[in-house]
């Protein structure tokens, strides 16, 4: 897999979520407010259940001999051909202490991507679903240590090359990671703002729900405004400056405002229709999102529209989003916006 530096997002409103929603959350709870990474046994992932044909499934194979960019160069083919005689396989079922994960939520309905993928990694270290696996993290402020001198954050932590001072000015001044041994079965969850490389065989999920959704919105602010920064000598020049401004954020990042938008909607939608209906059990559920959703409770849906609509609000007179295309949205953000309301008013 490639070894490079990735940052978790999260946040504090995940606290008051869990110690409402979820048993035995105490001590999980604990490791949130120090914002430190904490560690599930193995007694959690007991009853996964790991098997599915993946024969024809079409997955990123990356060159782990050759480096592209600060990653892997990757290509896409099918299973098969990447691993021959492989069985029957189940999908797994999320544990429902990340069940809550809005962005895999989001793409399943567009049906465009998602972001479940598998790392491999360089012999010695297997999988952390059977084996072991090693992960080097290090706290909020440490990365900007890791930088070399064109500001790109290292490729790998251990490689010799960050002893060059020219390169790497202040990797000395670096703390040393913090250095966690996963065994068989266990999760590990890394907290907001930490930095993690790892070597491994594992599945992974990108994860954002309501806990962390207004860290995604300011990193969509700062985002922007570094998109403006650099073309800002063709401000004047431009009618529609501000929409290639947009079209060059989601170049760079995947999302721009308009597609947030269309995110959020997604997911108030959702819960709006699950709390309309809230079947009283499993065998009522016509769907893995619903069953995620009733398995949560109605209290955790309330709070994913809480979080959505303060969002929504704070969107809503944002300047650049109040610039926006009407085109780039398929749907009108103030008629949203009113019905969400409604619908937290009518819960709280």
């Amino acid at each position: 897999m490639p070894r490079q530096i990735h940052q978790q997002h999260c946040s504090s409103h995940f606290i008051e979520y869990i110690e409402r929603e979820i048993p035995y959350s105490k001590f999980f709870k604990n490791y949130l407010i120090s914002n430190q990474p904490c560690m599930f046994s193995k007694k959690f992932t007991e009853a996964w259940n790991c098997r599915k044909k993946l024969d024809e499934t079409p997955v990123p194979v990356a060159n782990c001999n050759a480096k592209e960019y600060n990653s892997n160069p990757k290509q896409i083919m099918p299973f098969k051909e990447f691993i021959q005689n492989f069985p029957e396989h189940n999908t797994y079922k999320t544990p429902i202490y990340f069940s809550s994960d809005w962005l895999n939520e989001y793409w399943d309905t567009i049906e465009v991507d998602d972001y479940r993928f598998v790392y491999m990694g360089p012999k010695g270290w297997s999988a952390n679903i059977c084996g072991r696996k090693k992960w080097l993290l290090y706290p909020p402020g440490q990365e900007e240590f890791l930088r070399d001198c064109h500001g790109n954050l290292a490729y790998d932590v251990t490689a010799p090359v960050l002893q060059d001072k020219g390169l790497y000015p202040q990797f000395e001044e670096a703390c040393q990671p913090l250095e966690i041994i996963q065994e068989a079965g266990e999760i590990i969850f890394v907290p907001s703002g930490w930095h993690h490389q790892e070597d491994t065989i594992s599945i992974n999920h990108n994860w954002l729900n309501g806990c962390n959704l207004d860290i995604m919105w300011q990193f969509l602010q700062e985002e922007l405004s570094s998109v403006q920064r650099e073309i800002e000598e063709w401000r004047d020049t431009m009618d529609s400056w501000h929409q290639h401004c947009q079209v060059i954020m989601k170049s760079c990042t995947g999302i721009n405002y308009g597609e947030f938008a269309s995110f959020l909607k997604t997911i108030a939608n959702n819960r709006m229709s699950f709390l309309n209906s809230c079947p009283r059990n499993a065998d009522n559920c016509q769907d893995s999102l619903a069953e995620s959703l009733l398995a949560l409770g109605p209290q955790h849906a309330a709070f994913d529209l809480q979080r959505v609509l303060h969002i929504f609000e704070n969107m809503l007179s944002n300047e650049d989003f109040k610039r926006l295309d009407p085109s780039a949205l398929s749907f009108k953000p103030e008629e949203l916006l009113q019905e969400i309301r409604e619908a937290v008013r009518t819960i709280v």
